[in-house]
């Protein structure tokens, strides 16, 4: 846990007031068996009122002193805590933007979302109960076996040994605990991939009368699960017993050998029942800061994990040196470009070499698993390449900061995807200060204004997560006006227009002419009617370029290209 605390600065002006009010508040915690002592001692067995009223308005001063101070530090700890998880979580969640696609298959979604949630709580509360119960043991313990000491050294004694028990016990139990701990946070990880799992897929589940099965799944998840938990509760079912034996232990040994100090003559009565009080605040303590620390083998745990992903290096990274983005017309070159998966047996894209220019529309096409989206993807530096280069007017794009990169590129990806909100907050996602009337007019062109307008809403309905709200066409629509609406040097459209119908994919072709003639523009496609008008088409293979041109050119000279159109367009439309 120190390890990834080190990653992280510590309001040390608040760490230290509460080491102050904590130090205090033992002090006068510690105070109040003393003050009890003098009572019976010189009041109550003397029979002098006055002393004991006085003492007892002192007692109440003090009780009501610590009680603020218990306050203080309990809004001091829970601040502390709490600011911690939140920078754990905004360094998660910034470092998680720097991973890549490929970087992400390292963690899967549920155990992301496990350690941003889960295991960060876990780490919360127990550094909060550390400042609330365990960092007072120290004090408490020291100062009331000091004071112990002063009453008897005999009875202080008692409570050393006790305390080394404490201890002793408390290492074994922790022992079984931290390998249950690693298993029940990697269960939870499952568990959270499973229910993921069925409610995204909850449709096809319904469709296919999967329902008992994915049940059955889930079931054996939770059950596991509570198996696991079931083990840790045993644990702490066999502790608290053992814990309360030897607290009780301690009280009996400390009335046992006090009575007989007492019938010598070699202690007090109001110096026994001190001794008691102070064991009794020490055990409490120590009892409190043993529950915690078996927590403690569960949050090492935790922060291991986090640490996992705090310290896994990305696979794209900035240079050192990075140069701005060339003024000017703009050109895109993918020259002799390799790109493969990992684990993966061959290439998916084998030295690709291609040229776009400002103004000029490159579709690119060919059967499924040929390359085609991730050549979209590689352009905005989302996967890194094994060979080759890719290059914007002669620079290749590592050069690039990726924040500056992304900055000339709006991607349109092939699955479109809507955040919760509005219609107006996913479409303003491509410019953060877009304007009603920029959203409206990018709406338009992606012919999306016509059913946005007949909602109750209009740009302010709701989107429910994923978009599952909204029909497929409706969803990719309000997706191109979020990439149309960032003025962009370059466009990707990854199979965007998948969705729409002929006639809407016509118009949108259409329309988008005036707004990216300035531009270049990359379209992925299968369907050979939305890439027609297309200034050159790359069609595909098995990862390598088998034909480059425009239409009419393709269709005389590239057999895959003539095999593809023959499948989708009607003879009249062959000879045109």
């Amino acid at each position: 846990m120190f390890k990834l605390f080190k990653h992280f600065k510590v309001n040390k002006t608040l760490l230290t007031s509460l080491s102050v009010i904590i130090i205090l508040k033992t002090i006068g915690t510690l105070y109040l068996p003393t003050l009890t002592a003098k009572i019976i001692n010189n009041g109550v067995i003397k029979g002098d009122i006055a002393y004991v009223l006085k003492t007892g308005g002192i007692m109440v001063a003090v009780a009501v002193f610590t009680g603020i101070l218990s306050i203080l530090s309990t809004y001091f700890s829970t601040n502390l805590s709490s600011t911690l998880s939140r920078d754990i979580r905004n360094k998660l969640f910034s470092h998680g933007q720097k991973l890549s696609i490929h970087d992400f298959k390292a963690f899967s979604t549920s155990s992301l979302i496990t350690r941003c949630t889960s295991d960060v709580n876990q780490i919360e509360n127990t550094v909060n109960m550390f400042f609330e119960m365990i960092l007072p043991v120290p004090f408490i313990t020291l100062i009331g076996i000091v004071l112990a000491f002063s009453k008897d050294s005999y009875m202080a004694l008692i409570i050393c040994v006790t305390g080394v028990a404490f201890l002793i016990f408390n290492i074994l139990i922790s022992k079984k605990v931290i390998n249950l701990s690693l298993s029940m946070q990697t269960k939870l990880d499952k568990i959270n991939s499973k229910v993921l799992q069925y409610i995204t897929g909850i449709r096809v589940i319904r469709a296919f009368n999967r329902d008992k099965h994915e049940k059955n799944v889930l079931n054996e998840s939770f059950t596991s699960y509570a198996d696991v938990n079931i083990k840790m509760n045993k644990i702490l079912a066999v502790a608290m017993p053992g814990i309360m034996i030897i607290m009780n232990l301690c009280a009996v040994s400390i009335l046992w050998f006090g009575a007989i100090r007492i019938n010598n003559y070699n202690m007090l009565l109001g110096d026994i029942m001190a001794v008691i009080e102070y064991s009794i605040i020490i055990f409490v303590y120590l009892v409190m800061a043993i529950i915690v620390l078996l927590n403690v083998p569960r949050a090492s745990v935790c922060s291991n994990r986090i640490l996992e992903v705090l310290e896994y290096t990305p696979e794209i990274v900035d240079e050192e040196n990075t140069i701005s983005v060339p003024e000017g017309e703009k050109t895109l070159e993918f020259r002799n470009v390799t790109f493969s998966y990992r684990d993966a047996e061959k290439p998916v894209l084998n030295n690709i070499s291609f040229m776009c220019q400002r103004g000029k529309t490159t579709a690119i096409i060919g059967a499924t698993g040929s390359g085609k989206s991730t050549i979209g993807k590689l352009i905005p530096r989302l996967h890194e390449i094994q060979g080759g280069e890719i290059l914007i007017n002669g620079n290749n794009i590592k050069d690039f900061s990726q924040k500056d990169l992304r900055k000339l590129v709006s991607f349109s990806p092939q699955k479109a995807f809507l955040f919760s909100g509005t219609i107006s907050d996913n479409i303003r996602h491509g410019k953060k200060d877009a304007t009603a009337e920029e959203i409206k007019n990018a709406a338009k062109i992606a012919q999306a204004d016509d059913f946005i307008s007949e909602l109750n809403d209009n740009y302010d309905s709701f989107v429910a997560q994923g978009g599952s709200n909204f029909s497929g066409g409706q969803k990719q629509r309000i997706c191109i006006a979020r990439t149309l609406v960032k003025k962009s040097h370059i466009y990707v459209f990854d199979d965007s227009f998948s969705a729409l119908d002929y006639k809407t994919d016509a118009k949108l072709r259409e329309a988008l002419k005036s707004i990216v003639k300035d531009s270049i523009v990359i379209t992925v496609a299968q369907r050979i009617s939305t890439i027609m008008e297309a200034d050159q088409i790359i069609v595909l293979d098995e990862g390598k370029i088998v034909g480059i041109g425009t239409h009419n050119e393709l269709l005389k000279n590239c057999s895959i290209y003539i095999k593809i159109a023959k499948s989708q367009l009607s003879e009249e439309e062959l000879a045109c």
